[in-house]
């Protein structure tokens, strides 16, 4: 495959430009839903094809150096996010593991699953591996990263969504360049994630679903 840097330009601007943009406008939902998939399945050849990436957990990662390194991220963000909630809503700490156990485990369930390990495989994995050498430098790598990487949740014309995927994808950034790990990266988005639906920001994020979860 042609990997120009005209070419990478131009496959960068379609996938992690336009195509976010374009699920902001008004278009039926299955049309939407194609083009992301088409999308996905386009850098999942590339990535096997012709980066070639396997999709496989690698034996030797730092587990260790890993967890050190995020778990003074993920008590900041247990604290801030408690007292963010208890100010915002104090109703909705902790509501939805407290009163639907199980609306709560589908959660965690679904989007580690069905949302972080995609997003990580598509704005890290692909991400990084196919663009490093459009950027000078690692620091406006990950600046880049993290700006397409809210850019990406502009469907939910939520401030604050937009404001923590742009956290999140500087730490995320952080994370995949130091250890090139989709599977260390993807367990810390998830970490992350399920802790604010957990903590009862659902609701605030305009998650699916969540909007009728203080009232059940």
């Amino acid at each position: 495959m042609i990997k120009s840097r005209a070419f990478l330009i131009g496959e960068f601007l379609l996938l992690f430009i336009l195509l976010p943009l374009s699920l902001t406008a008004p278009m039926a939902i299955w049309i939407k839903v194609a083009l992301v998939l088409l999308g996905f399945g386009y850098l999942l050849i590339v990535l096997r094809k012709f980066e070639n990436l396997k999709f496989r957990i690698h034996k030797n990662l730092n587990w260790a150096s890993f967890f050190k390194r995020i778990a003074i991220t993920f008590t900041t963000i247990i604290i801030v996010t408690i007292l963010f909630v208890r100010y915002k809503d104090p109703s909705a700490l902790f509501y939805v593991p407290l009163n639907n156990p199980l609306l709560f485990v589908t959660i965690l369930l679904f989007y580690s699953l069905l949302s972080v390990w995609p997003q990580e495989i598509i704005y890290r994995t692909f991400f990084f591996e196919r663009y490093v050498s459009l950027f000078q430098s690692k620091f406006t790598l990950v600046v880049v990263n993290a700006v397409v990487f809210s850019l990406a949740h502009l469907f939910f014309k939520n401030i604050l969504v937009i404001i923590l995927t742009l956290i999140g994808g500087i730490l995320f950034g952080l994370t995949y360049i130091k250890y090139k790990s989709t599977t260390l990266v993807s367990i810390e988005h998830a970490l992350y994630g399920n802790w604010l639906f957990t903590v009862g920001m659902g609701e605030m994020l305009a998650f699916p679903g969540m909007e009728n979860s203080t009232t059940m």
